[in-house]
């Protein structure tokens, strides 16, 4: 017993010191007990490993035929997806080898071999004689199309579609048909709520730099010429009122008198030139440089150019062109990119776009009247 003694008083003072120490202040809170991953011995695999895999070896003529097909392949996938209707490869040749220009007593026919080029309505497409610039262009772009596919799509012959919205005018004009002609004057009238002439900046912007002279005062100086011609050529004492003040964001709308004085003009304008300012306007989103672009060279205002004194009688001098027509439309777009660089593949594609489109209303509305 009194062997025991020593070991029965250490056991008591080491219970009492783990009563007392201090508990730790976080606790496992998974009461399972833990098990451990029991590894299983690898097999024996008798030899050395396997070699890592290599591509086999292939002839180049043997690439070269399966990029051929894979080629193939996709380019009739893409003509089944753009045409599922028509049969594989109809559409990948075109059907003629000459494009001429024959002059009718009713106007010009493009030909293609011994066919008429037609209207969507199906109608010949027929130019006025005064007009043989504008058959020239229509013949040259079936000339450059290289498919019959491509002649489905008003973006490969943009003067025969132009042309053909001109003569569904002078249809619809013969037969007392009033709708197409209001419909486009609607259309146009919206835009000169909003024109792009008439949209001046305002004066003071903290994000523009400091310049002596501000994006304001340069689109009202390029917007004075045009706005003084038509006032004094075209619309005789009308007044236009800038859409934004210079200190409000507001839009001014124009009065009464002005709006009615320019439908009164849309009302009256040839086929060719409703056409052909219907399609300036889209490209600018601008009614004042669109009837700007017309009047200077659409051929039915020839005689009064030269009674008005718009231009002299031997044609010298400047004249309002595509380049002066996408200035006015293009300032602000112009200052921005001058002040922040362009954005490739949008500012440049933007800008030839909008002078094609230019350049083919004033082939459409030119003759040799003008």
């Amino acid at each position: 017993m009194d062997a025991l003694r020593p070991a029965l008083v250490s056991l008591r003072l080491s219970v009492s010191a783990s009563r007392t120490a201090p508990r730790p202040l976080s606790r496992c809170l998974h009461l399972s007990a833990s098990r451990c991953a029991t590894p299983h011995p690898h097999p024996s695999v008798p030899g050395p490993p396997p070699k890592s895999p290599a591509p086999a070896a292939s002839d180049s003529l043997e690439r070269i035929a399966r990029k051929r097909r894979q080629a193939e392949l996709l380019k009739s996938a893409q003509e089944l997806k753009a045409s599922p209707s028509k049969p594989r490869y109809a559409l990948q040749k075109r059907f003629w080898k000459d494009v001429s220009v024959k002059e009718t007593p009713d106007g010009f026919h493009v030909f293609l071999d011994s066919r008429p080029v037609r209207t969507p309505s199906k109608g010949i497409l027929t130019v006025p004689l005064s007009k043989h610039q504008l058959a020239t262009a229509i013949a040259l772009e079936w000339d450059l199309v290289v498919s019959a596919q491509q002649a489905l799509k008003t973006e490969y012959i943009p003067m025969t579609s132009l042309t053909s919205r001109a003569l569904d005018i002078v249809a619809a004009d013969t037969s007392s048909n009033t709708k197409l002609r209001q419909d486009i004057i609607t259309m146009l009238m919206r835009y000169l709520s909003t024109d792009t002439l008439l949209c001046w900046a305002p004066e003071k912007n903290l994000h523009d730099p400091s310049q002596s002279t501000s994006l304001r005062q340069l689109q009202q100086r390029i917007s004075e010429p045009i706005l003084s011609y038509l006032t004094t050529h075209v619309w005789p004492g009308v007044v236009f009122t800038p859409i934004l003040q210079p200190d409000s964001i507001l839009p001014v709308a124009q009065s009464d008198m002005t709006l009615d004085v320019v439908r009164g003009w849309l009302s009256g304008l040839p086929a060719f030139e409703l056409a052909g300012l219907e399609r300036a306007v889209l490209a600018g989103k601008s009614l004042l440089v669109g009837a700007r672009l017309v009047h200077e060279w659409g051929e039915a205002f020839a005689q009064s150019r030269l009674q008005s004194g718009a231009i002299d009688a031997t044609g010298d001098g400047a004249r309002f062109g595509i380049e002066e027509a996408a200035e006015a439309c293009s300032t602000e777009v112009s200052w921005q990119t001058g002040q922040w660089g362009e954005v490739e593949d949008t500012h440049d594609v933007e800008k030839e776009d909008m002078r094609r489109q230019f350049g083919s209303a004033l082939i459409l509305v030119s003759g040799d009247g003008s």
